[in-house]
């Protein structure tokens, strides 16, 4: 797995810019703009849809210019890059059910601090999210989840810990914070980058209903 992880670095490193050729002209604030200048588009039904042409594309093809990333869920009603009105090239996209991290999440978006000079984070949980309930569920009757999902109850149980008698959006927000705060804090590499001011890192929350996204930790480094 190690050896596997160093020849993905490696081999991602070589088709991409150095990061000094690829960081994105925007600050975090300035990425954190456009995402909720998107985001208020897309809940008024005024989509630019942008980058989505043959002239985009091939630029895109010469390498990867993405000013944010977003770890969020992998539920198919919460794609980033429509929820924010972005297109090819604008986001670096995680999705992992219930927004959790693990070595591949945390090392794909180190690989995008690193490597693509991202300045910022965002955590985006949703509203209903199924692993949410499932991880609220399993541990109110002291239960196991089946397979690999037991993974991620125990991944979101520190947020149901600190929210078991508030509803589950409440859950899903701390969860949100939770990871936001885990990456700015306690990821070492990360960790710096933030403290030098190089990198926001912020959790949101996405409703179902409206579209509209509400940004839980604006501006935190």
């Amino acid at each position: 797995m190690v050896a596997l992880s160093v020849s993905l670095a490696a081999y991602l490193q070589a088709k991409d810019p150095a990061p000094s050729e690829a960081a994105p002209t925007v600050t975090g604030a300035e990425a954190l703009n456009l995402l909720k200048e998107g985001n208020v588009r897309f809940v008024a039904d005024k989509l630019n849809h942008p980058h989505q042409d043959r002239t985009s594309r091939a630029e895109l093809a010469k390498g990867q210019h993405p000013f944010a990333i977003v770890l969020g869920c992998a539920d198919s009603r919460t794609s980033p890059e429509l929820v924010f009105d972005q297109g090819l090239g604008d986001l670096f996209v995680i999705r992992v059910a219930g927004n959790v991290l693990n070595d591949e999440t945390i090392g794909s978006i180190e690989y995008a601090v690193e490597h693509l000079g991202s300045p910022l984070i965002v955590v985006l949980a949703h509203e209903r999210c199924g692993a949410v309930k499932a991880a609220r569920d399993t541990i109110a009757t002291n239960g196991k989840a089946p397979g690999h999902i037991q993974s991620l109850v125990k991944a979101i149980e520190p947020a149901v810990a600190t929210t078991s008698s508030a509803d589950a959006e409440t859950t899903a927000k701390a969860n949100a914070l939770h990871v936001a705060k885990t990456l700015r804090e306690s990821e070492p590499f990360l960790k710096e980058k933030a403290a030098a001011g190089k990198l926001t890192v912020v959790g949101a929350h996405y409703d179902l209903d409206t579209g509209k996204v509400e940004f839980l930790s604006e501006g935190a480094k």
